[in-house]
């Protein structure tokens, strides 16, 4: 969509941030702090802080506030910082289009079509729930079938119940939090199923939302057949093999009303991808350097639409750096960033997030943050740059479902002009 074609008013903005999450929060306070003169952020709820608002349990914010709080608790303060720095706000307006040139076209009820111009962007836009429909479970399609999200919102929001008897599909940390959710509001979850032998979720989850409660966790189970026509009356759990296919003869029927997937969330980049953003086909979120900028100048991304994160204070560590560096590039304080070297994910790490490191204009410190592949006992986390070795930090244990993060200081990479890349790997203990 071009600006050419619409007839919509024009304002200058330093630096827009799309989406009102604890990303966007933290990138616009930050941004504002760094000097930019006008910030705005466009959310299309009605409301900031995004899905912390139906996330009433706690667990929230012992690093960013050092103190446990809830994730409304967690999403006032954020909204009280950004609106304390001065970031101005359009909620209930949907950005349709971000172009190249950093024209950011929504449309509000309240407004109608507005086109903005940016000197930097920030894409916090999140990520939605993998749904029932990209799992081609055979059966009718009947009531009773939900995400954990949509679940959570019911319940914590709207106040409803999807259901009294359940079985959750999917161990991510929303499944395993709907498990005690759904628990203490009396209805009986029959188990929580998980397609790999491991589970996707934090380990204290695991303990306190289904050990705690006597839920049982089905590793290496799917669900291979949802019975009932009007609503769901019973689903079929099978055992799968190495190859991920249910084996025959596994099978076991529970009677059910409701079957709530947990099975992954997918970060959404419909705008990242129309602007030109190049994505990871790992990660499914933009490729970016150390200062969290995309291929696309001046258009930077953090939080969930960049990659998934484990914990929120995570997200606003990530959100705040590209706030920051949004902030230096509109105000024309940002180096172009020349020779940058590719960040490699090898021996057991999925990926890394940068994929990229500038040495000559990186900070005197960045945060490498990664996931690995498989559950892996007492290995060395190793960061190779050349035949140099940068960190060699051992841990008992890795698991998927957890972020892991090394940190990397421009003095390690002093005195190597010819480094061709930074190889991040998993290497056993001898």
């Amino acid at each position: 969509m071009s600006e050419q074609n619409l007839n919509a008013p024009q304002v200058d903005y330093d630096v827009v941030v799309i989406g009102g999450g604890p990303a966007g929060l933290s990138a616009a306070a930050s941004a504002k702090e760094s000097g930019a003169a006008r910030v705005l952020v466009v959310e299309r709820d009605d409301e900031l802080g995004g899905i912390l608002n139906q996330c009433i349990h706690n667990g929230f914010g012992l690093i960013t506030y050092n103190e446990e709080l809830t994730g409304p608790e967690y999403a006032a303060r954020a909204e009280e910082h950004v609106r304390a720095a001065g970031a101005e706000f359009r909620l209930g307006a949907m950005v349709v289009d971000v172009s190249q040139d950093r024209v950011v076209t929504f449309v509000s009820e309240e407004h109608g079509l507005e086109q903005v111009r940016a000197g930097a962007v920030v894409l916090a836009m999140g990520c939605r729930e993998r749904p029932a429909g990209a799992l081609a479970t055979p059966g009718f399609r009947p009531a009773g079938v939900y995400t954990a999200g949509t679940a959570q919102r019911l319940v914590n929001i709207e106040g409803l119940m999807p259901g009294r008897e359940v079985v959750i599909l999917g161990s991510g940390d929303i499944g395993l939090i709907m498990a005690r959710r759904m628990t203490l509001e009396g209805a009986h979850v029959a188990c929580v199923a998980e397609l790999m032998p491991y589970s996707g979720g934090l380990k204290r989850n695991i303990v306190q939302c289904l050990e705690d409660f006597g839920i049982p966790l089905l590793l290496s189970h799917t669900v291979t057949r949802i019975e009932g026509e009007k609503r769901v009356e019973a689903v079929t759990l099978a055992e799968v093999g190495e190859d991920g296919r249910p084996i025959p003869g596994t099978e076991v029927t529970y009677p059910c009303d409701t079957l709530l997937l947990s099975v992954g969330l997918l970060p959404e980049n419909e705008l990242s991808r129309a602007a030109g953003v190049d994505l990871s086909p790992v990660t499914r979120g933009a490729v970016v350097d150390d200062a969290l900028q995309t291929s696309v100048p001046g258009v930077f991304a953090c939080g969930n639409v960049l990659h998934v994160h484990d914990l929120v204070d995570y997200v606003s560590q990530e959100a705040e750096l590209a706030g920051l560096n949004a902030a230096s590039f509109a105000q024309g304080l940002q180096q172009v960033r020349s020779a940058t070297i590719a960040v490699r994910a090898k021996g057991g790490v999925r990926y890394t997030v940068p994929q990229f490191i500038s040495p000559t204009y990186m900070a005197e410190s960045i945060t490498l943050r990664f996931r690995v592949a498989g559950v892996f006992e007492d290995r060395y986390i190793n960061v190779w740059a050349n035949d140099k070795l940068l960190v060699h930090k051992r841990h008992p244990i890795l698991v998927p479902g957890e972020m892991e993060s090394v940190v990397i200081k421009k003095e390690m990479l002093e005195g190597l002009d010819d480094l061709e890349e930074i190889v991040v790997c998993l290497e056993e203990v001898r």
